[in-house]
């Protein structure tokens, strides 16, 4: 099949090079003509594990090409996609649809004969109908088909979870786009991989309920974590409690500083949004909201609770500054707030990432990025672990305590067992756990 991507962001690159990795022919439409130019070049513009491997094989192929032209592509195409950002809008938090309808309204000019037009960028509610509407106003001797297909790709597992998934939710009754959006996912389908027809309506809700679900659940353990600091209980025992119980399930069980990234908060924000404007407020989603913006502020104020209530002048080394490991992104990483809490506080501000660090200088403060671990911990009055990167799991404590000049150590991921870090000398902080200061 001829498929077109438009928008080579996050989803776009990822999912354009996957179903050509199935055999079809993917040309993958941006307008920036950096990316392009980039891509083209054999420059992957995002960090995502195996991604730029896939890129280079299916080029060399010919079955995976990039263009900063839509129409061309679009005219032979048999499926366009359109995987465009979806930002939080300025000002009210509903979902900002000018780059799906103007994408749209490029697509209607260009399509020729029969084409399936899919959504694949988080859109509420809705955005189906009004895309179909563009189409029929404007266009209305144009034989199309507009689909709703959401994505569940985790950052730093996107490739598994493309051609591994859950489940391929497709909202369409249009039989004709039926057959062929079973034709898109076959090489899946054969693999036994459930694909899940239902209305469009439905499909563009189901992807805002998992995630807002999820997110629920994220802040419903971070919540059990301070109780358990003030009953002395230890949360990671709690959730291994409850997740056992299959009804409740362990994922997305791990206390620390709040969600981040760029559909959890978004998202969850556009259907509290949603769900006001039809007189249908989602109550839980909404407390879910404050309560994790709130959180990431509390975790600056845990630091310098940890430095004895005091960090003016100090120097505070931060381990992780992306929202999650095996990603470069920066979007809504607690990060961002827990270190503007400290420089508010007077802290000078010493950090390390192994993929984030060009990204967060375009969204945080004025702070001094090192080269590993070591290099920022050195003088440090405490060490602060934020992002769980596998390289932060076996941490030489040794060498660290005889290179900080304040041995402290503020776990907001509970990576390390409190013994492991308390027998070398540091006072160890950690997320729903007893504090232990030496």
């Amino acid at each position: 099949m001829r498929i077109v991507m438009i928008g080579s962001g996050y989803v776009g690159l990822v999912s354009g090079a996957c179903l050509a990795d199935f055999g079809h022919h993917v040309t993958c439409v941006d307008k920036s003509a950096a990316k392009i130019d980039a891509l083209e070049a054999g420059q992957v513009p995002i960090f995502e594990p195996g991604l730029d491997a896939i890129i280079e094989h299916n080029r060399t192929s010919g079955r995976l090409d990039f263009s900063k032209d839509l129409a061309s592509p679009v005219a032979e195409a048999d499926v366009v996609f359109i995987a465009v950002g979806t930002p939080s809008r300025r000002g009210d938090g509903h979902a900002d649809l000018s780059y799906v309808y103007a994408a749209a309204r490029e697509i209607a000019a260009a399509v020729s004969g029969f084409t399936v037009i899919v959504t694949k960028s988080t859109v509420p509610v809705g955005t189906g109908d009004e895309i179909e509407r563009i189409f029929r106003d404007e266009f209305p001797e144009k034989d199309i088909a507009v689909v709703s297909n959401p994505e569940f790709l985790r950052e730093g597992a996107a490739i598994t979870d493309f051609k591994r998934p859950d489940r391929i939710v497709i909202g369409t009754e249009e039989p004709r786009a039926v057959e062929v959006m079973r034709e898109v996912y076959r090489p899946l389908y054969l693999n036994e991989a459930p694909l899940y027809f239902c209305e469009r309506r439905t499909s563009e809700l189901i992807k805002y309920a998992a995630n807002a679900f999820l997110a629920m659940k994220i802040t419903f353990i971070n919540e059990i974590a301070d109780l358990c600091e003030q009953l002395g209980a230890d949360v990671q025992k709690v959730a291994k409690g409850i997740g056992m119980d299959k009804r409740i399930g362990d994922k997305f069980l791990h206390a620390g500083p709040g969600y981040g990234g760029s559909c959890f908060p978004k998202d969850t924000l556009a259907l509290v949004k949603t769900a006001q404007d039809h007189d249908s407020p989602v109550r839980l989603i909404e407390t879910t909201v404050a309560i994790n913006d709130n959180r990431k502020r509390a975790m600056g104020r845990k630091v310098i609770a940890a430095c004895d209530g005091n960090v003016r002048g100090k120097k505070i080394a931060i381990l992780g500054l992306t929202f999650k490991p095996n990603t470069d992104d920066m979007r809504d990483a607690p990060s961002i707030t827990i270190i503007q809490a400290l420089l508010d506080g007077g802290a000078k501000v010493h950090a390390f990432d192994p993929e984030g660090m060009e990204m967060a200088k375009e969204v945080i403060g004025p702070i001094t990025y090192g080269k590993d671990p070591y290099d920022i911990a050195d003088g440090a009055d405490a060490i602060v672990i934020v992002t769980e990167w596998d390289e932060f799991r076996a941490l030489d404590f040794k060498r660290l305590k005889s290179m900080v000049r304040t041995p402290v150590v503020v776990d907001l991921r509970n990576v390390y067992p409190v013994a492991e870090v308390t027998k070398h000398g540091f006072s160890y902080f950690a997320v729903g756990k007893k504090n232990e200061k030496k």
